[in-house]
């Protein structure tokens, strides 16, 4: 996702995917062999073996994290190499499902959490054989790398990092407009915006970013923080099997205050159609962007102490909640030839030399106990420490089908191209014309 643009594949839901994961064979229990054991080295076993991964990364900081960890992982075993091949965005699932039929595909593949991993888990490996529980236990959110969301039936990612949904904000510009700190709810927001605006400075940017599948800007990052709100995270289930519907009232009003963003002229005009907005804000064409921490490190390089973070204030309280989420990572699959040598790359990714590598890359690491030296991202994970509501990423908790809906609809809500109620009754429909099993409940 990544959680990012790339994030959206239309298709079947987690539930129709489980159905091929027994038929699939292989997918519920791990060759083990005895590389499975913590501490024994796939480097031990004599002979040298060439693995593949697929990345889908671009050119964020997870691909940096990605080729550091396997240079690294080379060095300590000269005896597995490890070829990446960087996959184009636009059909990478598409790609991998057609290689998992053929099983022409990788050893080792970039796998996104939530109800992602389970889609696709028919291919994916049962880590649990693998891994040392000890390990496992460490794993931030760990349950959403794991069949049924539940690490005791499967963990079928290695999870490469922390993930923020999050705002950015230019110092500079909210200095030169006398604004002394971001807003903190729906208040402030507009307040700030009627300020920016009267100084000339567009207060927020929208449009595709750096890793795009398409010119319009993706949706979730904000959906996350307006359905955050208004409903708590165990309320979130409701989105998914129809006890909240898309049409309810408090998500009406949420998307009403959102559009008017637009509407009132605080956003740039070309928002559906605006391409590499993380260039335009760093030149400071606007003083606002919502994005995810995986931005973070080439921001700062090109802005400096200029770059501050903030939550984004869809809520009529100043805001007390975070999307904090292990976004993606590595998986194996069920036919590669290898298992024992991409069992021991994947130990090496939780290792702690690998969360150093991952911290140096600008990431924040998934193990607990890991640092990251970053001060925007540890400030990020400072709202969490201070208690703040915690919430997943709300695209990789509801239907696949819907999201990819919702990528329309609500773009086409937010400029208005159609009324709120129009895109929320499409979202509605989407998820009555899925089968009543794809609306069963995947989460506690």
């Amino acid at each position: 996702m990544e959680g990012r643009e790339m994030r959206r594949i239309a298709g079947a839901s987690a539930i129709g995917a489980l159905s091929l994961f027994v038929a699939f064979g292989g997918a519920t229990t791990a060759n083990s062999v005895g590389a499975s054991l913590p501490g024994r080295s796939a480097g031990s076993l004599g002979r040298s073996v060439t693995l593949t991964l697929w990345e889908n990364y671009g050119t964020e900081d997870e691909a940096t994290a990605t080729y550091n960890l396997v240079r690294a992982f080379e060095k300590l075993h000269p005896n597995i190499k490890i070829n990446v091949a960087s996959q184009p965005a636009s059909n990478y699932f598409s790609l991998l499902q057609a290689a998992a039929i053929s099983r022409t595909g990788p050893d080792l593949t970039v796998m996104w959490s939530g109800l992602y991993a389970l889609k696709y888990s028919y291919f994916l490996v049962n880590l649990n054989n693998y891994l040392p529980k000890s390990l496992i236990r460490k794993v931030y959110g760990i349950k959403y790398s794991s069949l049924n969301f539940n690490p005791s039936d499967g963990v079928i990612i290695a999870p490469l990092e922390n993930q923020f949904y999050m705002g950015f904000y230019n110092k500079a510009l909210f200095k030169k407009a006398g604004i002394s700190s971001p807003p903190t709810d729906w208040t402030q927001l507009f307040r700030d915006s009627a300020i920016l605006k009267k100084h000339g400075i567009t207060p927020l940017l929208y449009g595709s970013g750096s890793q795009s599948i398409g010119a319009e800007f993706y949706p979730f990052y904000d959906l996350s923080y307006l359905m955050a709100g208004v409903y708590s995270p165990s309320q979130w289930k409701g989105l998914y099997d129809g006890q909240i519907p898309w049409t309810s009232a408090p998500i009406k009003a949420q998307l009403a205050k959102w559009v008017s963003l637009y509407r009132d002229g605080y956003t740039n005009r070309n928002a559906l159609t605006a391409t590499n907005i993380l260039s335009a804000f760093e030149q400071g064409k606007g003083a606002m962007l919502i994005k995810g921490n995986w931005d973070v490190n080439v921001l700062e390089k090109a802005m400096g102490s200029k770059l501050g973070v903030f939550l984004p204030p869809f809520s009529s309280k100043p805001v007390h909640s975070v999307v904090m989420f292990p976004g993606d990572g590595y998986s194996m699959t069920t036919y590669s030839q290898h298992k024992a040598q991409a069992a021991e790359f994947l130990r090496f990714v939780l290792s702690p030399e690998g969360q150093k590598i991952e911290s140096q890359a600008g990431l924040i690491p998934d193990v607990k106990g890991s640092k990251t030296n970053n001060p925007l991202n540890n400030q990020l994970l400072s709202y969490a420490a201070k208690g703040y509501t915690v919430y997943p990423m709300i695209d990789n908790m509801i239907q696949p089908n819907v999201v990819d809906a919702g990528s329309k609809e609500l773009d086409a809500a937010f400029v208005g191209n159609i009324s709120v109620i129009q895109a929320l009754q499409n979202l509605e429909q989407t998820l009555k014309n899925l089968p009543a099993s794809q609306r069963s409940s995947h989460y506690n």
